[in-house]
């Protein structure tokens, strides 16, 4: 890939999101006010101080007056901006490229969805006009079939492939429990997860994320001036973004055991940032839970285990939140929750949380103290094998 990247040339200094959940009580005005001032708290700075903004949202707004309004800013740009699950990190990715360029000095990137009560579950829109091939499919029917293709190419039984699905998705719920800011809080145990109505396929209840309403927003600004609005910015290392052919569905050759578009999207993140080795030298990851085989999926698409062997890999608490490498620390979509124009921005703020040292002490992820200094993101949007896929490196020192 051409992209150069820019790596320690942007810094996030101030980050805030709300908790996410079933907010009926609640306006997407509510949201944004709430996510936008934490943010500006934490850098210290007012509102006025923020040269241009972007804000992420699939269906709760259409234009940039859907922040503009309920914050009361001041004639400064405000730009929307979609891109299916990966809005919010489409936003934050934006916002950084606009500090880079020298075109602003302070930014704030923000990501805000209500789902709950707009009459709709998961992603919201109508469907586009096309040429009548595309397969009318749920989002579940079509995530669930990863997880026989996956089985059948590395010979996992169909049992032994359950209870690696069922110690991803306790494993999340795990991490939730410990963060007030997830929509489920509680643990759920492996036989209730094992034995719940199944949705498609393989895929019980507890296989699939949340539906939930929430917002998250981050402050950034070029790396050499991070240090006047905090003594601990958060420094970008890498932005990665991929939209494929989308061919996936109409391959005879697409096995439905990886996303390509993800595996292109991480190798290009991993040459911005000079990550020659992901397993030894991040800390955690924020993934895509969306269903519990795209996590098993996307942890060998990152890099993160072999082909064929994630499934062992999650079996021995690898990605346990005090494995190897922590995945989902926060209880990731399929706990925390996913309102879809705020995840990316909510999966940084974990990343913020636990490179400052500020994360609950339950929560902690012990990779750190071994030290590894770096964190990821990674967001998709659409399906196996006609998707977008966004990548972010982040740390916490310079070089």
């Amino acid at each position: 890939m051409g992209q150069r990247g820019i790596k320690d040339q942007v810094a996030i200094v101030g980050m805030g999101c709300t908790q996410f959940g079933e907010h009926w009580d609640r306006s997407v005005d509510d949201m944004v006010i709430e996510a936008a001032h934490a943010a500006y708290d934490s850098a210290g700075i007012v509102q006025d101080d923020v040269d241009a903004f972007w804000v992420g949202t699939l269906g709760s707004g259409t234009s940039g007056l859907t922040i503009s309004k309920p914050l009361k800013i001041d004639y400064k740009p405000v730009t929307r901006v979609e891109n299916m699950c990966a809005t919010g990190s489409e936003a934050f990715r934006n916002a950084a490229y606009a500090v880079a360029s020298g075109a602003f000095d302070l930014v704030m990137a923000i990501g805000v969805e209500k789902l709950k009560d707009n009459g709709m579950s998961g992603l919201v829109g109508a469907p586009l006009p096309d040429d009548g091939t595309r397969a009318n499919i749920t989002a579940p029917a079509s995530f669930s079939l990863l997880a026989p293709a996956y089985a059948n190419k590395y010979g996992v039984e169909e049992d032994r492939m359950k209870e690696v699905l069922t110690r991803i998705a306790w494993k999340n719920h795990y991490n939730g429990a410990r963060n007030s800011r997830a929509q489920f809080q509680s643990e759920v145990s492996k036989e209730k997860i094992a034995s719940a109505p199944l949705i498609a396929g393989q895929l019980g209840v507890f296989d699939c994320s949340g539906v939930s309403d929430g917002s998250a927003a981050a402050i950034l600004c070029r790396a050499e001036d991070a240090h006047k609005y905090t003594d601990n910015p958060i420094y970008i290392k890498a932005l990665a973004f991929t939209s494929g052919p989308g061919a996936g569905p109409l391959d005879p050759d697409y096995d439905y055991t990886t996303f390509h578009e993800v595996s292109r999207c991480a190798e290009d993140a991993y040459a911005q940032a000079g990550v020659t080795d992901p397993r030894a030298e991040i800390a955690m990851a924020e993934v895509h839970d969306c269903f519990t085989p795209t996590e098993l999926v996307l942890m060998e698409d990152l890099g993160f285990a072999d082909r064929g062997t994630a499934w062992q890999e999650v079996l021995d608490g690898t990605f346990d939140l005090d494995g190897e490498l922590p995945v989902n620390p926060d209880g990731g979509l399929k706990s925390f929750g996913h309102p879809i124009g705020a995840s990316g921005l909510r999966m940084l703020f974990e990343c913020w949380l636990q490179l400052r040292g500020e994360a609950p002490e339950e929560r902690r992820i012990r990779s750190l103290d071994e030290g590894k200094k770096l964190a990821m993101t990674h967001n998709l949007g659409g399906g196996p094998g006609e998707c977008v896929s966004f990548a972010s490196i982040v740390g916490s020192e310079l070089g």
